[in-house]
Formats: C-alpha cells, sequence, structure tokens
C-alpha cells in the first residue's frame, strides 16, 4: 500500500498555527513561582483560567476587564489553595497577561519548517489584545483576539455549553470583516443551536414534571431553570445587538449599491437579517417557554411536593394514637399538638383609634344607593369589541399614513404626525393609549387571523395583510407625554415580512 506524502502534508501550516495556539500556556507551565508556604503555583491552570476569565467578560460584555480585575477573580478562586497578598495577586495576574501579550507590544511568534513547501516559516498569533485604555485612572483593558478565541472554542466541554454564545460571538467578527457568505452559514448553525435547546428545555420540562419528589430534586431543578433562562436572557441582549449591528451595515450598503459588488453585498446583507431574525423568532420563543418552566411547571412541581407530603401524613396515627395511648408530660403534649393550634391573639383597644380616619355619613341613607354592578350581556360585549376594532383599524390606518414606505417607526413620531395633521383629538382618549400597550403585549403579532388572536386587533390584521407578515413592538427609551393627561413609554413598531423585500 503506497502512502501519498502530499495528503500527509497537505495543510501543515495550518494544523501548526492551531498547535502552537497552546505554546503560551505551556511558557506558563514552565515558571516554578511559589507562594509564602513554598507551595508550587500552577501556573498552567491559571493562565488557562485566565483566558475563560476574559472570554466570560466578552459574553456578559463588560469591557472592564484588566490587572485588577483579573487578580481579584484570581484571589477569590485561590484563597483556599495559595497564601498571597493582594499585591502578588497583582503580579501573578500581570505574569500571566504578559506571556499572553508580550508587553513589547509585538505578537507571539514560533519558528518552524514547513514539510509541506520545504521552507522556514513563521507564524504569529495573538491571544490577548487591548480593548480599550481609561485615561482617568491610567488603566488599560483586554479581551481576547481571535486566536484566543479559537484556543477556548478547542476546549470541547466549555465549547458545548456556550454554543450558541460562541456562534453569535463569530458572527459579528464576520460582520465586522464583511464576511457575508460565512455569517450565512453561522447563521445556519446557531439554527442547529436553537434546535438543541429547545430538545434540552422539552426534555427537562418533562423531567421537572416527572422527577421531583422531594425538596433536593426541586433545588436542583430550580438551579437549572435559572441557568438557563439567564443564558437565554443574555443571548437574547446580544441577537438585539447583532441586530441593530446589520441594521446599520444595511443603511450603510442602501448609499454604495451602484457597484455591482456593493449590490450582491447588499443583497446577502438582506438575506442575512431575514434569516437572522427567523432564528431570533425562534430564540425569543425558547425565552418565553423558560420563563414558563420558570413559573408554572416549578410552581406546579412545589404544590406536588405540598400534597405528596399531606397525603403521606396521617392525623390519626401520628397525633391523635400517640397522644392518647401513652400519657406524655404536659410540656411534651403542647409541643406535639402546637403545629395544628390557631396564632395567638391579642385582644386591645388604644385609646387612639379615635383619631384614625373615620367614615361620614347621614343616618338612614346607608344602603341606599349601594348595588352590584351587572355583568354585560353577549351582544353588549360584541358591540364593545366591534367599537374597538374600529378604533384601532383608524390608529393603524394613520401609522401607515406616517410611516409612509418605512418599515418601522416610533411611538413619537407617530405622535409627532397627528399633531401636524390635526388628529390631537385622537390623543385626548385613551382608545390610543390602550392600542398601543396591546400591540406590545401581543408583539410578535402574526398577520393571519387565528383562533386564539386577540379579537381587538382583527380589523388590524386585515389591513395590514399582503403588506407585511409580522408585526413587531418593542420598548425604547424615553418617556413621551402628549398631553397633561397622558405619560406612555415610547416604543418601536416594525412591519416584517413581504415589506422588507426590494
Amino acid at each position: 500500500m503506497d502512502i501519498s506524502i502530499k495528503n500527509i502534508t497537505e495543510n501543515y501550516r495550518d494544523r501548526m498555527e492551531r498547535l502552537v495556539l497552546f505554546d503560551p500556556l505551556y511558557t506558563l507551565e514552565r515558571k516554578s513561582g511559589k507562594d509564602n508556604r513554598s507551595k508550587p503555583i500552577d501556573y498552567y491552570g491559571l493562565g488557562f483560567l485566565s483566558l475563560l476569565f476574559f472570554f466570560e467578560n466578552m459574553l456578559i460584555r463588560n469591557k472592564k476587564a484588566g490587572v485588577l480585575e483579573l487578580a481579584e477573580f484570581l484571589s477569590k478562586l485561590t484563597q483556599e489553595e495559595y497564601e498571597l497578598n493582594f499585591e502578588e495577586y497583582i503580579k501573578l495576574s500581570r505574569e500571566i497577561i504578559q506571556v499572553f501579550r508580550p508587553p513589547s507590544g509585538r505578537r507571539n511568534s514560533r519558528e518552524f519548517y514547513n514539510w509541506e513547501t520545504g521552507k522556514e516559516e513563521v507564524i504569529q498569533y495573538s491571544i490577548l489584545k487591548a480593548s480599550h485604555f481609561d485615561t482617568k485612572t491610567n488603566t488599560q483593558y483586554y479581551e481576547l483576539d481571535e486566536q484566543g478565541l479559537e484556543l477556548i472554542f478547542a476546549t470541547k466541554e466549555f465549547f458545548s455549553e456556550f454554543q450558541l454564545s460562541i456562534n453569535q460571538l463569530i458572527l459579528r467578527k464576520q460582520l465586522e470583516k464583511g464576511e457575508f457568505v460565512g455569517a450565512l452559514r453561522q447563521i445556519d448553525e446557531m439554527r442547529m443551536d436553537v434546535k438543541g435547546l429547545q430538545d434540552k428545555i422539552y426534555r427537562i420540562k418533562h423531567e421537572i414534571q416527572r422527577n421531583i419528589v422531594s425538596d433536593e430534586t426541586y433545588k436542583r431543578y430550580e438551579s437549572i431553570v435559572d441557568d438557563i433562562h439567564f443564558r437565554l436572557s443574555r443571548e437574547n441582549e446580544e441577537f438585539e445587538e447583532l441586530k441593530s449591528f446589520i441594521k446599520e451595515t444595511r443603511e450603510r450598503l442602501e448609499h454604495e449599491k451602484r457597484e455591482e459588488k456593493m449590490r450582491k453585498a447588499y443583497g446577502l446583507i438582506l438575506r442575512i437579517d431575514k434569516e437572522l431574525g427567523e432564528v431570533h423568532y425562534e430564540h425569543r420563543q425558547l425565552l418565553s417557554q423558560s420563563i414558563d418552566m420558570k413559573t408554572t411547571a416549578l410552581n406546579a412541581a412545589q404544590e406536588s411536593l405540598y400534597y405528596i407530603g399531606i397525603d403521606s401524613f396521617n392525623f390519626k396515627d401520628q397525633v391523635t394514637n400517640k397522644l392518647l395511648s401513652a400519657p406524655l408530660p404536659l410540656e411534651a403534649s403542647r409541643r406535639l399538638v402546637e403545629p395544628f393550634l390557631y396564632l395567638e391573639k391579642g385582644e386591645f383597644w388604644s385609646p387612639l383609634a379615635v383619631f384614625s380616619k373615620q367614615r361620614i355619613g347621614k343616618r338612614g341613607t346607608e344602603g341606599s344607593n349601594i348595588s352590584f354592578a351587572e355583568p354585560l350581556g353577549d351582544w353588549e360585549v360584541q358591540e364593545e369589541i366591534k367599537i374597538h376594532q374600529k378604533n384601532f383599524k383608524h390608529i393603524m390606518e394613520i401609522t401607515m399614513e406616517a410611516m409612509d414606505k418605512d418599515k418601522s417607526i416610533t411611538l413619537g413620531k407617530v405622535i409627532d404626525f397627528m399633531k401636524e395633521n390635526d388628529y390631537e383629538d385622537i390623543l385626548e382618549d385613551r382608545t390610543f393609549y390602550d392600542f398601543w400597550i396591546l400591540l406590545h403585549h401581543s408583539s410578535p403579532i402574526k398577520i393571519e387571523i387565528e383562533e386564539n388572536q386577540n379579537q381587538m386587533l382583527d380589523k388590524v390584521i386585515e389591513l395590514l395583510e399582503g403588506d407585511c407578515q409580522w408585526i413587531e413592538v418593542v420598548e425604547v427609551s424615553g418617556k413621551l407625554k402628549p398631553n397633561d393627561r397622558y405619560v406612555i413609554k415610547d416604543m418601536r413598531l416594525t412591519l416584517e415580512g413581504d415589506r422588507d423585500a426590494i
């Protein structure tokens, strides 16, 4: 059997580049520092944990991660293992950072012989890079460079745990570089990650209903659900930032799409926007499911624990028979029945009560006008719904008029438009504000009539059919005060779907 030398040496440099990423860790391993009890310091392990520290800060978008912050982290992590003061932890942090990012400012490098090309070559790589500098405190902050992220991704367990978050970071890097084709592939991977999360949440939800039989298992599942909810919330924030970044990129390319290359890039960014929106919508559904697990499923499990306790408790055997079968001391008897007695009630009257607020009314008139509110009949309810549907449709028509050909508009701009075009009387009516609150509460809204959908919006959906597929309303910063009577948070209404097409 002939072995192909070309197949073996193919992409030798690429493989060597991945191996070289571990060189800084081996450099740290060769260090021989000790603590104040002459215990050797695990530079190799602390170096890797330092990379995980910077990676975690990138995930939570904390840009203030420097020597002091790393020293605090290492101090908390190793306080039971090593005897070091805080100044020594600062020195340790500087040593670790300087290995990953040389103080000279030059990138780390490694010479090697390339058996594919037959030449001596040099690989340059950067694990840490400077993120920004605080001039007030004269402090430098750091974050992982691309090769640093690759080194973290090589750890399988960490990769699987935060796969979606990592894909979001890679997608942002690709968008910043203009690698739109690679970004589409990354979105496909994110779609698979979301699918995996869906299966995991479905499985955990059924496990909660089936496996919680004690307080210990309840607390364990509660911790798991809290962790899932926290990660989904953080990923949702990253999706929002990616959406804003793509919007800015799309708006920039709109002015440069005269060239063929830019027209192609513009088409790709539109496709990225659409596909990322679909993945984000599926992810938002997961966030809703995690909230449901945190409230409904866990509460139901806790109630089942309570009823299991009630069913297993036999009052006659465990209290009555024990109390009557053998004579117990008075104190022991009191302790046995104490949980089943009412709390002690102290009855007293304070003279200060005569100064408290009292009802004033004429004698003989009490109860003369008191009556219970009667429920509306079915025909009255239907009439109310029709009136609201008509009013909501009219408000939506005004909003569409204000949007013109745009796909998005803020509530503030709608109010300004109404004041300029003699619609100001509508702003005095509560219906206008109910409409926006209902949209925000129901968002995202699919543009098709469904059985379980709010009937108040039927006319609005009929109005928008054919123009778009979804309505999304989210809060934005700022409060609006259209008049002296009402105050409302500003919102952004976005029509998604066909209206985005060119």
